[in-house]
């Protein structure tokens, strides 16, 4: 499905999605896999947890979803008894009107009806929330920091930080490199240069930065999208 696996650091990859080109990361633990995003339907879900079956010889364990858009948070089913975290607020708006709205831009983008429509009547919402910072023990010495940063690109944003050398940090949509931020309805651009500012703070000058879509990136490309967005305000 789409390209392989990228790697990025020791037990830390990346994939890009076919067809709207939206990334999927795992991280190794001890016992298991963190996947932070999960593909937009429950097929792309399916076949990303034979992927980190094949490539970590372990399977999902846990699930961290970036934000509220479809082609992040659909394949989320496919993986049965993944512990499931998000921003704080998330999973009331996937089980309120946010579901219908989550059918309809899948669909206006593209995604079939009838496997929209299914995706999203089984969809698993968080059921861990996270306000502020929330550090994930996944075994081996190995500690994640989820890290909610929303609303920005969304009602709901949240990034996953991967210390090592490189430091790893997974943005979400907060940060795209194969095309311009996308702001959408549900966007709020006055606080999503301050988002970007935090990204920063935690990665510093040289972790890598791995976009919601697109190719990874370094901390000069973040400040450069900042300060881009911070211009569409000015």
């Amino acid at each position: 499905m789409g390209g392989g696996w990228e790697e990025l650091a020791p037990d830390v990859l990346r994939r890009r999605l076919p067809r709207w080109d939206a990334t999927a990361g795992a991280v190794g633990g001890a016992e298991g896999v963190l996947l932070v995003d999960t593909g937009a339907s429950l097929r792309e879900g399916a076949e990303l947890r034979r992927a980190v079956r094949d490539r970590f010889g372990r399977p999902v364990t846990r699930i961290a979803l970036t934000h509220p858009h479809f082609d992040h948070v659909l394949g989320t089913a496919a993986f049965a008894g993944a512990e499931v975290y998000g921003p704080a607020g998330m999973a009331a708006h996937l089980r309120g009107p946010g579901a219908d709205e989550l059918r309809a831009d899948a669909v206006r983008h593209g995604l079939n009806r009838d496997a929209a429509a299914e995706a999203v009547d089984v969809l698993v919402a968080p059921r861990h929330p996270v306000s502020g910072t929330y550090p994930l023990d996944l075994g081996g010495g190995r500690e994640v920091l989820l890290v909610e940063l929303g609303p920005a690109h969304s009602s709901h944003d949240m990034a996953v930080y991967v210390p090592g050398r490189p430091a790893v940090v997974f943005c979400g949509d907060l940060v795209e490199e194969s095309g311009p931020p996308s702001v959408g309805r549900d966007a709020t651009p006055a606080r999503w240069p301050a988002a970007l500012d935090r990204l920063l703070e935690l990665g510093g000058s040289g972790a890598v930065y791995v976009p919601g879509h697109g190719a990874a990136v370094g901390a000069d490309f973040l400040r450069a999208q900042r300060d881009e967005l911070a211009g569409r305000l000015s």
